[in-house]
């Protein structure tokens, strides 16, 4: 019981760690053997949360680049590819499809910055965390395994003690 709360709780925490992203967690956990719905809501929880972290101090970090006189780094091929995405489809457009291209944390961080609000920017971001995250859950689970892999749990030793 123990390696499975381990298990479960390292998922939260890659999910949190910006550039890791949830939709790449969770189909190593699915195919390391863990429950689908429970290796979908902890890497999600943890994805959603940090993200909603970004966005709540953005005014802070904000501050401390105005103390600096520095700006973020317009120039970065990332961040230019954001800025067109934001600037043709706005912060849904951003939000839905940043994961893919900047990350989810980034993506938030550039859609409040590129002037979205902080709610609008939280919701389509979280949307886009649980769309994305669930559509891999779903491919993983269902079978398509780009691994070439074929059931099996990589993570059955671990977790069943030895």
């Amino acid at each position: 019981m123990n390696r499975l709360i381990t298990a479960y709780g390292l998922v939260f925490l890659l999910g949190a760690v910006p550039m890791t992203e949830a939709y790449i967690v969770i189909p190593v956990g699915i195919l390391g053997g863990l429950n689908p719905v429970l290796t979908l809501a902890a890497g999600v929880a943890g994805n959603i949360l940090t993200v909603l972290a970004v966005i709540l101090f953005m005014d802070r970090f904000k501050q401390w680049l105005e103390r600096r006189r520095r700006k973020p780094d317009a120039g970065s091929k990332r961040n230019e590819r954001a800025g067109r995405l934001f600037r043709k489809y706005g912060v849904p457009g951003l939000a839905l499809i940043g994961p893919l291209v900047v990350g989810s944390h980034l993506a938030a961080f550039l859609t409040v910055t590129f002037g979205g609000t902080k709610r609008a920017t939280f919701l389509w971001v979280a949307v886009s965390i649980v769309f994305w995250s669930g559509l891999t859950s779903l491919l993983v689970h269902f079978g398509l395994d780009l691994t070439g892999r074929s059931g099996g749990s990589f993570l059955r030793k671990y977790l069943e003690g030895d």
